[in-house]
């Protein structure tokens, strides 16, 4: 610690005005050309700091908190999900751990709902068609989706997230059915007019739009694995704006490209960057680079969740968002 100021390591470019906060408060460090870091360089940083933040670009495992140095004391992510670190063994080293939960539950809903709308009327279908200069003019047979009204829609993860989703999708007058590891409050229920299934495999069966909104934990990994997958109806769509790891990424594009699933829309992606390359060539799958909390707003929220942590455990506190494994 230098002149009484905590060194912090940032591990990616924040917004400006978050920079220049943690710059005002803290000896910090930041990353100019925005590059992830490499495994070494984390090493390092984890040695000389004092916080780190981290992002889920930053695979923060059990060799590397071992390399610590004793002045680590605080991991203060930048981010909800926290799959990217072992809370576990960073607990036992007596390294704290924050997130920024409840910021991007808006904006990633926003994402959900663009993408059930982007796979059921067939928006890129039609915008590369414009773009291509193909189009020919108006014809009644052509790209044709289907209607939202009416429709079910499963919802697999009822938190924050999951509730603004609902949300969402009542005012579309879609049906809003749900499963969660916890049922939710009757009152919460019944604001939603959401319906419990204590089946999963029951409820994605029945279910004409199915949206992924929990987190990547252990007992999620591969949740909709092939058995599940093929238990959809062959005309259900499938959205994903949570963590790829939670469904098969290999099965849902066997499923696709053999019309057993009739689209899919996907923010996120099992091995990060790195997407089946046959999920690209499907012209029944909506593609894009995780920005379901990509608003200026919710970065800045979240680089400011991110000083109150810090802030807070310098004071001697516990941070306001600190994780612990019983929460995972």
């Amino acid at each position: 610690m230098s002149s009484g100021r905590l060194s912090v390591v940032v591990t990616r470019r924040l917004p400006a005005p978050v920079e220049n906060r943690l710059a005002e408060l803290f000896d910090v460090t930041l990353n100019e050309d925005d590059k992830p870091l490499s495994r070494a360089a984390l090493a390092s940083a984890m040695r000389s700091a004092d916080v780190l933040v981290p992002t889920l670009s930053d695979r923060i495992d059990a060799a590397l908190i071992a390399q610590a140095g004793d002045s680590l004391k605080l991991i203060a992510n930048y981010g909800a999900g926290v799959d990217h670190i072992d809370v576990q063994t960073a607990r036992q080293h007596g390294i704290l751990v924050s997130n920024t939960p409840g910021v991007s539950a808006d904006d990633t809903a926003d994402m959900a709902m663009a993408l059930i709308l982007g796979v059921a009327r067939r928006i890129p279908e039609g915008l590369a068609l414009m773009q291509s200069g193909g189009w020919e003019g108006w014809s009644p047979s052509a790209l044709l989706g289907g209607r939202l009204s009416g429709r079910r829609l499963g919802i697999l993860g009822m938190g924050r997230i999951g509730q603004a989703v609902a949300r969402r999708a009542a005012a579309f007058n879609m049906q809003i059915h749900y499963h969660n590891r916890r049922r939710l409050r009757p009152e919460i229920e019944e604001a939603l007019e959401a319906t419990y299934w204590e089946s999963l495999d029951q409820m994605v069966a029945r279910m004409d739009v199915l949206s992924i909104n929990c987190p990547h934990t252990p007992s999620t990994f591969h949740l909709m694995n092939a058995r599940r997958l093929k238990l959809m109806k062959p005309e259900a769509v499938i959205v994903n704006t949570s963590r790829g790891e939670v469904i098969d990424e290999n099965a849902l594009t066997r499923m696709l490209r053999a019309g057993e699933i009739a689209g899919a829309g996907l923010d996120v992606y099992e091995h990060g960057a790195e997407v089946n390359p046959r999920l690209r060539e499907l012209k029944n799958v909506v593609l894009l680079p995780h920005m379901g909390s990509a608003t200026v707003e919710g970065r800045i929220e979240m680089g400011e969740k991110v000083i109150v942590n810090i802030k807070t455990f310098q004071d001697g506190h516990r941070p306001p968002d600190q994780v612990v494994p019983a929460m995972l």
